[in-house]
């Protein structure tokens, strides 16, 4: 069962930290299988209820997962082990397509907005007392959720859109709990789960987004929260239609208790337009929107409309942590916005070029691919590690698709970026040759 592991400890908390040093080391593997709860207390000699508190602990922190009379065991993913780890070294010859990052070119100079920014902190100082969001980017906030039609509610600032994300479940969740997310999606998301005690359900997709029969199959099995990204859909590029979006809205209707989260973080970087879920019936929801993509990534700011006891909630305890984002942030996105140093249907056709020259490509050569807005195309392999080692030697790096999958179909993620219509065609020709021995290739969904 444990092997040549032999765990140790005799309170709760000791016994936990030895499984996760165990864990953390490589001692104790993904899918080993832990003592019953009583045979460990007796050879630590502590009461079980001491084990049984370890335990859960354990799960928790997304180390192990318990399936009834099959006892405990160590989780195949943990929370010590990110999706991002699961990457291939970049040889000094190839071209890294893994990296998810915007392009430099397409980002705004920064340093206009900053002096605005610096001047505003000169002139009105912030103090501890004063209030947390700056009113002018509230305001702009505001205006651009109203616009694409949701309801004016409150409005929410944190440092990113993982962070956001993490703080709304915080607010409604508890472990144990079950999350609807889309399968492949988000892997920075399918890591937090597992953290904060959560579990994932997979909901399929294509690239109008979520499958309205998948997603009422999580719900009706418990799921108890939803997080639908509306455009730019990492890793598939999927962008929710009118038309999905009707029907999601239908099925969400009649899971009225579910949490709603829609991440919008293509916002500022897609020309397809937003189709929310909000109804009218939504009861716990929220729409995220981050400035990462559009002005870069360490630019840590993101912005959240959402029923008031949701945001309330958000709102109360970042106070007792964090407290708020540094009004100097808020400042250079407002100014951002403001002046739109980086105009959306710019950026949107130049991204929009290249996905569709690689997309273009691949179906001349009969090669299924997807990509319908954002950063990245995704490639449906047969088998991940046989094409992404063919392609390294042939001078490409995409990221592994066991990156952001749960159930789906083995692919790949190749980011388009700063992928030039020359660059699509030899990579293309490459792919061509690298799948043309691989075996059938199975279908996104």
């Amino acid at each position: 069962m444990l092997g040549d592991y032999p765990i140790k400890g005799r309170r709760a908390s000791d016994i936990a930290a030895d499984v996760e040093q165990g864990v953390s080391s490589g001692r104790l593997a993904p899918g080993t299988a832990l003592p019953p709860l009583r045979d460990l207390a007796a050879e630590l000699g502590v009461n079980p209820n001491t084990v049984a508190a370890a335990y859960r602990l354990l799960r928790d922190r997304g180390v192990i997962e318990t399936a009834g009379r099959r006892g405990s065991r160590i989780r195949s993913r943990p929370a010590h082990t990110p999706r991002d780890q699961i990457r291939l070294p970049v040889p000094p010859h190839a071209r890294d397509l893994s990296h998810g990052n915007p392009d430099l070119g397409q980002l705004p100079d920064l340093a206009p907005a900053l002096a605005v920014a610096a001047e505003a902190a000169r002139r009105d100082p912030v103090r501890y007392g004063h209030p947390s969001a700056d009113p002018g980017l509230l305001a702009l906030a505001a205006e651009g959720f109203r616009s694409d039609g949701l309801p004016d509610a409150p409005i929410a600032v944190a440092s990113g859109s993982l962070d956001t994300v993490e703080r709304i479940m915080l607010a409604w969740l508890r472990p144990g709990d079950a999350v609807a997310v889309e399968d492949p999606g988000w892997g920075s998301l399918l890591d937090l789960l597992p953290a904060l005690g959560l579990r994932a359900a997979p909901v399929r997709l294509d690239d109008a987004g979520p499958l309205p029969e998948s997603l009422d199959e999580a719900l009706a099995r418990g799921a108890r929260a939803v997080v639908v990204t509306s455009r730019a859909q990492n890793p598939t590029g999927a962008a929710l239609t009118a038309e999905r979006a009707q029907a999601l809205r239908a099925v969400l209707a009649g899971h009225p208790d579910a949490l709603l989260i829609e991440d919008d973080h293509g916002h500022g970087i897609v020309d397809q337009p937003y189709h929310p879920l909000v109804g009218a019936g939504s009861v716990r929801w929220a729409v995220v929107r981050s400035a990462a993509k559009a002005y870069g990534p360490d630019l840590r700011l993101s912005v959240a409309v959402g029923d008031p006891e949701t945001v309330g909630r958000v709102l109360g305890r970042q106070r007792l942590g964090a407290g708020w984002v540094s009004h100097l942030l808020q400042h250079t996105v407002a100014e951002l916005w403001r002046s739109d140093a980086a105009p959306a249907a710019r950026v949107a056709a130049a991204y929009r070029e290249r996905r569709d020259a690689l997309l273009g490509e691949l179906a001349a050569r009969g090669i299924e691919a997807h990509g319908a807005s954002g950063l990245n195309v995704w490639v449906p392999v047969p088998d991940e590690t046989t094409v992404l080692s063919a392609l390294v030697q042939r001078g490409w790096v995409a990221a592994p698709g066991a990156r952001y999958r749960l159930q789906s179909p083995p692919g790949m993620r190749i980011t388009v970026s700063e992928l030039d219509p020359a660059d699509a065609r030899r990579l293309a020709d490459d792919l061509a040759a690298v799948l043309g021995t691989g075996g059938a290739v199975p279908r996104l969904i």
